[in-house]
């Protein structure tokens, strides 16, 4: 059966970024709904109906008041709407978009000084009915970790810190791997050294792990430190790599289109720093680039749909009259053709410990923080420096996210993905099979990026094959992948690809049994 790909009305042209009429200047932010809740320390996760969950996080600096409430923020209306909230409170926590379209909750605690309490609970978010739900747990408790979401479906949870009794914080070198497919968490290979600031999926499905600070609770000693390792999924064991050339704690990592990956910000001894610089994956090695035109760190970083990266917020010391510090309002972009940062509008309110999560519409949503430096206020409250008004930055261009192209006119139904031995359509008449290859056809995947989209068919995470321009169909992106075993058979089975962190649309196949 030969297949006629047709266009969705609304990509009718393949254009590969999207001009809109806009009330909001490029560069700018401007503000949009009011959280119900205000938090800082809470998670932002884009879903594939391109609502953005909140979830935990704490909303009173200096007491117990980790959140057990969780919200959506709907980018049609620019409103907040409750949902339901997190089994145990919880910040300092992650929360992973996984291919099902769930969410992992893992870790994190109630505030308790200068830590979290730390939690080895995990639960699972079901947009459908809007609820959590507890899952197995983590075999240690830990904060301030990290999670991410593997080529093969899979979470890797690593580092962290959790409180031992009339000692303080212990930092984590032990890293666990959740599966989705069993909900269970497993022990992997350990890091080298505890903790760890930032965790990359690569475009080589290794994990790059940096780390500024650690602290050892046998000598009583803090460490900065430059050191960064690879985690390799197919040996399930991490590798020294070298030196960053700064130490970044609480800084920012962001994977570029090109493969390499951005490490700016953060503190750097005791001050924050304004150094970037770039880790490439063909050389395993670091090299400086532009620096950051306002120290920064605990800021909001997101890749944006033109392969430039937003730096917003964090803080950087401003001090004000009657004492304390406001966090930073400031924003700059990073330019990866030119290796340089530049300033763009600034936010209407400073904060630090913030969210900047893309959303499908190509804007970035910024949530949460804390306006100014609870621990030395001045003559403001010292217990409520959280932000509730949430922002939104519109970029210079904007481009939608990943377009699967269907048999209708719609980007729905039926998909236009084809038996890669054949050609012919993967049908319900004449579906697909475990492991076999597929081809996918698509538009909107940025022309020269090297990061791979990640694939699920039957919300079970597929391997990716090849991905490129299609060959005689001009303006067309193809990919190929491989039918996950496991995937329940039916006759319309979903199919949805994630590029920059945006989901795209979803369409149907036929697989068999």
């Amino acid at each position: 059966m030969k297949v006629k790909l047709v266009l969705p009305v609304f990509v009718l042209g393949v254009a590969t970024h999207v001009s809109i009429a806009l009330a909001q200047p490029p560069g700018t932010f401007i503000a949009t709904g009011k959280m119900i809740t205000p938090r800082y320390f809470h998670t932002a996760t884009l879903l594939q109906d391109g609502r953005v969950l909140i979830a935990g996080g704490d909303s009173s600096y200096g007491v117990s008041s980790a959140e057990a409430s969780a919200e959506l923020y709907d980018p049609v209306t620019g409103t907040f709407v409750p949902t339901g909230g997190v089994t145990t409170p919880r910040d300092r926590h992650t929360a992973t978009l996984l291919p099902s379209g769930k969410v992992l909750i893992a870790g994190g605690g109630p505030h308790a000084g200068c830590c979290s309490d730390a939690l080895a609970s995990a639960e699972i978010y079901d947009p459908a009915r809007g609820t959590f739900t507890a899952t197995t747990a983590m075999t240690v408790e830990r904060a301030g970790h990290t999670a991410t979401l593997l080529s093969d479906g899979k979470v890797l949870i690593a580092g962290g810190r959790r409180l031992v009794a009339g000692s303080g914080a212990s930092f984590l070198a032990g890293a666990r791997l959740y599966d989705p497919a069993t909900g269970t968490f497993t022990t992997t290979g350990d890091m080298h050294e505890p903790y760890c600031d930032t965790a990359t999926l690569l475009p080589n499905g290794k994990v790059l792990i940096t780390r500024g600070y650690f602290y050892d609770l046998q000598t009583d000693t803090e460490y900065f430190v430059r050191h960064a390792e690879l985690y390799d999924p197919s040996a399930g064991a991490f590798a020294f790599l070298g030196d960053t050339i700064t130490a970044h704690f609480d800084g920012a990592a962001t994977l570029l289109l090109n493969g390499k990956v951005l490490i700016a910000g953060g503190y750097a001894g005791d001050f924050e720093s304004v150094n970037a610089e770039l880790y490439d994956p063909a050389t395993g090695t670091f090299a400086a680039t532009g620096d950051l035109t306002t120290a920064r760190a605990q800021d909001g970083a997101s890749v944006l749909p033109d392969g430039t990266v937003l730096f917003a917020g964090g803080h950087g010391g401003v001090p004000v009259p009657g004492g304390g510090f406001d966090n930073l309002a400031s924003a700059e972009i990073y330019s990866p053709a030119t290796g340089a940062f530049g300033a763009v509008g600034a936010m209407a309110t400073g904060r630090d410990i913030l969210r900047a999560t893309l959303l499908s519409n190509g804007r970035v949503l910024i949530t949460g923080g804390n306006e100014y430096y609870p621990c030395c206020a001045g003559e403001r409250d010292p217990q409520h420096p959280e932000v509730s008004i949430a922002e939104l930055y519109t970029p210079a261009v904007l481009a939608p996210p990943l377009v699967l192209l269907s048999l209708s006119a719609n980007g729905s139904g039926q998909g236009a993905i084809l038996h890669a031995s054949t050609h012919q359509l993967v049908s319900p008449d004449n579906p697909g099979v475990a492991g076999e290859a597929l081809e996918i056809y698509l538009t909107g995947r940025t022309d020269g990026g090297v990061i791979p989209p990640q694939a699920a068919i039957g919300g079970l995470m597929a391997e990716i094959l090849w991905f490129g321009k299609a060959p005689g169909w001009q303006g067309l992106n193809q990919i190929n992948v491989r039918v996950p075993s496991g995937v329940a058979p039916g006759p319309a089975v979903p199919v949805r690809l994630t590029y920059l962190g945006r989901p795209s649309n979803e369409v149907t196949i036929g697989v068999a049994q």
